[in-house]
């Protein structure tokens, strides 16, 4: 072997290296993005958990207003006796002795 072989031999072995070098880096980021987007604290994890959230917080909002409507209306049924006969002629369909009730068969 001369000296030029080993010098062509040693520039290749160089080379080599620096592929696998950079075959190696580009794996890891590949590896890198696809657990960034895919993994389980990956970005399309990260953005359907916020899409949960806001749909909870959407509902919370609107149990909220459902309780707020809720508790006004005890309210008005404990301290309120026209409420409460409201309420009777509605739900239970009582009526006054004197009263005449028409009912719609389509209803």
């Amino acid at each position: 072997m001369t000296s030029e072989d080993k010098g062509s031999k040693n520039r290749r072995d160089g080379r080599g290296g620096k592929r696998w070098l950079g075959a190696g880096l580009a794996l890891l980021v590949v590896v890198f993005l696809i657990t960034s987007l895919f993994g389980k604290k990956g970005f399309l994890e990260i953005r359907r958990a916020r899409r949960a959230e806001q749909a909870l917080l959407m509902e919370k909002q609107r149990l909220e207003e459902d309780k707020r409507r809720l508790e006004r209306e005890i309210r008005e049924l404990e301290t309120d006796p026209r409420a409460v006969e409201l309420e009777a002629r509605d739900k239970l369909w009582l009526m006054r002795p004197d009263e005449i009730v028409i009912v719609d068969p389509k209803k």
